[in-house]
């Protein structure tokens, strides 16, 4: 009887025990079916045709940002030649000369006095150099005859050369004070206008002081500096674009009228210091600018096809730089290797190794996706 008693709390217990597992089992099932239903659907990126370019061979304009002064190519500085006060000076900033034209006078009443001085000089050597001839040819007279010794002659032959020496120097004397006093005469050496005014009249100014400086804008040119490696691929004779700070107007897309431009020049050494290499372009046309305006631009050093993506849509906001290609409907990170940049149709382009021609990137306009994000194209953009 108690046996009996015994096993039958025992089949109970199982009983309950094999309720509360199945209860525990269903309500697991039942939390689990209301996450599922609580749980938002995956989000899915719509992208516009805008929103994605194609990866395609394109022939790139290889260009360099090339940006420097505006210089004239024929300018000149007038300096005094002698030393004196400074008369006559009547020209002014952005006055025009003419070449050869006389700009102003170092007073010249010193100078006319050394001239006579000098001829002075050479009237007395002359007449010294006339004795010594009479004299010469008197003692050769005696000595023909037997009167004096042949060294009596010999003297007199000394001093003839010795007298006819001197009256040559005191002619170079001549010479070189006229020469002062034509340098008191200050003329422009070319045709332009004057930049600068340096000095003042009545003022006394030393040998090679500045008086004016007359630069010639008929010929303008840009002196433009680059980096030793950018400078290899210069040649003379390439095409540039530049926009000339103050040159007035806009073309019809609204962005400044930009020069064509040629370079002429390739200065062979670098500059000391910061190992620059200079370049000048002569710019094909020099009507209104002036010297020293700002320039900037692109000069055109070749062209090359390579696979080709917008600048914009490769994206450097990780140790490489990537692109963002959307695969089976999936965004996908692509390390890509940059090249060489072109414009085409005003577009900045970059070549791109990394990805297969054809792989559709997301533009640099859509922003940084999470990788594995799924997207949707547009039936204009899709594959």
């Amino acid at each position: 009887m108690k046996r009996a008693l015994k096993w039958s709390v025992a089949a109970l217990a199982l009983v309950l025990l094999a309720a509360g597992v199945l209860r525990a089992l269903e309500a697991r099932r039942a939390r689990q079916a209301a996450a599922a239903a609580s749980a938002p659907a995956e989000t899915v990126v719509q992208l516009a045709p805008a929103d994605v370019v194609r990866a395609t061979k394109r022939e790139l304009a290889q260009t360099l940002a090339v940006s420097g002064t505006l210089r004239a190519v024929d300018s000149a500085v007038v300096k005094a030649r002698v030393a004196g006060e400074l008369v006559g000076l009547t020209v002014r900033e952005g006055d025009t000369v003419k070449a050869g034209q006389v700009i102003a006078r170092i007073e010249p009443t010193e100078y006319q006095s050394r001239v006579r001085q000098a001829q002075e000089q050479a009237e007395s050597a002359r007449a010294q150099a006339e004795v010594a001839q009479r004299t010469y040819d008197n003692n050769k007279a005696l000595v023909d005859q037997g009167f004096i010794s042949r060294t009596a002659l010999d003297t007199s032959q000394s001093n003839l050369n010795a007298a006819r020496s001197t009256h040559r120097a005191a002619l170079a004397a001549v010479e070189m004070a006229n020469k002062s006093l034509s340098d008191t005469v200050l003329a422009s050496p070319i045709a332009g206008q004057v930049a600068q005014r340096l000095a003042q009249n009545g003022e006394r100014v030393s040998v090679d002081a500045r008086v004016i400086e007359v630069v010639d804008l008929s010929r303008i040119e840009v002196e433009a500096t680059l980096s030793a490696a950018d400078s290899v691929a210069v040649r003379v004779g390439q095409r540039a674009a530049l926009q000339i700070e103050g040159s007035g107007g806009l073309d019809p897309a609204g962005a400044e009228r930009s020069v064509g431009a040629s370079v002429v020049r390739v200065n062979p050494s670098a500059q000391a210091g910061s190992r620059s290499v200079l370049v000048y372009l002569r710019l094909d046309r020099s009507n209104g600018f002036r010297q020293g305006l700002f320039a900037q631009g692109t000069l055109d050093v070749g062209r090359t096809e390579a696979l080709a993506l917008p600048l914009s849509a490769v994206r450097i906001d990780k140790p490489a730089p990537y692109v963002q290609v959307v695969i089976e409907g999936r965004i996908a990170h692509r390390p890509v290797r940059t090249g060489a940049r072109g414009q085409v149709g005003g577009q900045t382009l970059i070549a791109v190794q990394g990805i297969d021609e054809g792989a559709v990137v997301v533009a640099g306009s859509v922003g940084p996706l999470r990788e594995g994000t799924a997207v949707r194209l547009a039936p204009a953009t899709a594959p």
